[in-house]
């Protein structure tokens, strides 16, 4: 996810880089051609970031993009066992590198496509809005008032929320990615995921685990689910699936323990931080593969 890190292992700011992405959307706003009657993929093509590319699973296959071999493509290709797959999914992707090479030995995600595309997965929007630096702001501003809602109130002060503002001006960017999967995959399903949870969805925070302030964890939870929503409604508006991967975690965030999250705290070696972990990854693969249905 960008505020633009190279690849996920930018532990800090890719932390944000997801700290932020999650939203209780209703699975499946609209439907895709190609699937509908018959589930037989012939060509699956993977698309987006480090939530997509399981940055920091064991084991990572890719080291540039962070692309773990249990993200939750693999896990998806697994399950459907398509005769042609390419996972192109990039630690650190905006919807800008759908269209340019992210790095110098990366192509533009979209080249991935073609008219034989079936299946398009795609996971996108976090790093639009700058999760790498909302993640390192918020925790950084917590230490100094945990009590309170310093976070919120930085990105508040003129009386406007910024972040929902720049959420509001992504979603043209995901309606043009949208477009333009279309336009170069005719006959594919498409199915776009939210994000899932990564602090509790009831608003509560754990500052021994992240040192995010009690005033701005229903901030950020409000803000992640706004995101969410706006991916959901773009689907709906462009012939998409949204794939709601939130519901599912709720109960798995990360102040929950080793074992029952799905989302990686701060301090891991199970996945990038505050991204899903091989848990994370299967149940977003769960959630795709009941849409592909």
């Amino acid at each position: 996810m960008r505020s633009r890190m190279p690849n996920c292992r930018a532990r800090t700011a890719v932390a944000l880089a997801t700290a932020t992405a999650a939203v209780t959307a209703g699975a499946g706003l609209g439907a895709s051609p190609a699937l509908a009657q018959d589930t037989t993929v012939h060509r699956y093509v993977a698309l987006g970031d480090s939530y997509a590319a399981g940055a920091g699973v064991p084991n990572t296959v890719d080291e540039t993009c962070s692309r773990s071999d249990r993200n939750y493509p693999s896990l998806v290709k697994a399950a459907l066992g398509p005769a042609g797959h390419q996972d192109v999914t990039c630690g650190g992707a905006t919807t800008e590198d759908l269209y340019t090479g992210q790095h110098p030995s990366v192509a533009p995600q979209l080249d991935a496509l073609s008219a034989e595309t079936d299946l398009v997965t795609l996971t996108i929007g976090g790093n639009d809005i700058g999760f790498g630096n909302i993640i390192v702001r918020c925790v950084t501003l917590g230490l100094f008032n945990p009590l309170g809602s310093p976070c919120k109130k930085s990105y508040t002060w003129t009386g406007h929320d910024e972040l929902a503002a720049t959420i509001e001006n992504t979603a043209p960017k995901i309606s043009k990615a949208l477009e333009d999967i279309r336009a170069r995959a005719p006959r594919a399903k498409i199915l776009i995921t939210g994000y899932p949870a990564i602090l509790p969805d009831d608003g509560s925070n754990c500052p021994t685990v992240v040192s995010i302030a009690r005033g701005d964890a229903p901030w950020l939870r409000d803000t992640h689910k706004h995101l969410n929503t706006m991916i959901a409604k773009q689907a709906a508006e462009h012939g998409a699936v949204y794939v709601d991967t939130y519901s599912k975690s709720i109960g798995h965030d990360v102040c929950k323990p080793a074992g029952t999250r799905w989302m990686e705290p701060l301090v891991t070696n199970a996945a990038a931080p505050f991204h899903p972990n091989a848990a994370g990854e299967k149940a977003m693969s769960e959630s795709v593969l009941a849409a592909t249905r």
